[in-house]
């Protein structure tokens, strides 16, 4: 299987500048090579086309810098789109999350797929709800069909681009009133840090993977760095404590490639303004490669 490398450099969805750099870290941690030496064929797209924050306005302060957010996505959407339908993965670099509303939607395009959310936050607000303004924290309520139409729609296409029903949130810690209302409203899992406590990874994997592999296509993965607990991740924007182990989200991981249903992937919120040593992003390339099949011990010698 060909791996397609695509970056998108983008920080108009969050307050903190920064994680624009994200795909050039994740990069510079050898992404490319570790890939490769798992055996499989490996090309960089480069980076998606993403205008600086000084070059937009924010016309709307509860959807900020919108206009410049649609034709990202709608790039996104069809560079994923491309890679799938070639029959390759494409695996995304970000970059805040926004870029997600391009990036499943591109992987969902002619498909029914499910979505593993892994992030302490839902990102299921809508401009109504929001408190910050931010699109990433609106990426998921967008793919589900909740909120501005010319978000979940970008182009004219069926909404909404996934079934709430097959959505899973892994990690949730960190959540706004109004979001709750939306999630519950909309049906979506949520599996927070405090059911991960209670009874443990495997299961709360088990649980969502069921959910939302049953009569898909395939499954989405889309990692956000500051699901794990700071001291392991500093490097994000968003960083919220008590959140994953780094063991807890290689599981996740692991259990999602053993479905063999894994069809793209997003590494999203990487800083590396606030990054310890470039820290963050080697985890992000840990976690890819766990989620392409890489195991500690295959019980070969």
């Amino acid at each position: 299987m060909q791996i397609d490398i695509i970056g998108v450099p983008i920080d108009l969805g969050a307050d903190r500048r920064g994680v624009d750099m994200g795909p050039s870290a994740i990069r510079y941690a050898h992404l490319q090579n570790k890939l490769e030496d798992l055996g499989y064929t490996v090309r960089d797209e480069g980076n998606v086309e993403v205008p600086i924050a000084e070059m937009c306005n924010i016309t709307n302060p509860k959807l900020k810098y919108i206009d410049c957010i649609i034709p990202m996505a709608r790039r996104v959407s069809g560079a994923v789109s491309t890679s799938v339908q070639a029959g390759n993965f494409p695996l995304i670099l970000g970059g805040d999350h926004s870029l997600s509303i391009g990036s499943v939607r591109g992987a969902a395009r002619g498909r029914k797929i499910g979505v593993i959310w892994l992030d302490a936050h839902a990102d299921f607000n809508t401009a109504e709800t929001t408190p910050s303004g931010n699109i990433h924290g609106m990426s998921l309520a967008l793919l589900a069909g909740l909120g501005e139409k010319s978000l979940v729609q970008l182009w004219d296409e069926a909404l909404p681009v996934i079934d709430p029903q097959k959505i899973a949130i892994i990690g949730a810690r960190d959540l706004d009133s109004g979001e709750k209302v939306n999630l519950q409203d909309a049906g979506a899992m949520v599996m927070s840090m405090e059911q991960i406590d209670r009874y443990g990874m495997v299961t709360v994997l088990e649980k969502a993977i069921e959910r939302v592999s049953r009569d898909v296509d395939g499954i989405f993965l889309s990692l956000d760095l500051d699901a794990l607990d700071p001291q392991h991740a500093p490097g994000v924007g968003t960083p919220v404590p008590a959140g994953l182990t780094q063991r807890e989200a290689h599981l996740a991981c692991e259990m999602i490639a053993e479905t063999g249903k894994l069809i793209g992937m997003d590494l999203v919120e990487v800083n590396p303004i606030l990054d310890v040593q470039n820290q963050t992003a080697l985890l992000a390339v840990e976690f890819a490669l766990s989620a392409l099949g890489r195991r500690i011990w295959n019980g070969n010698a």
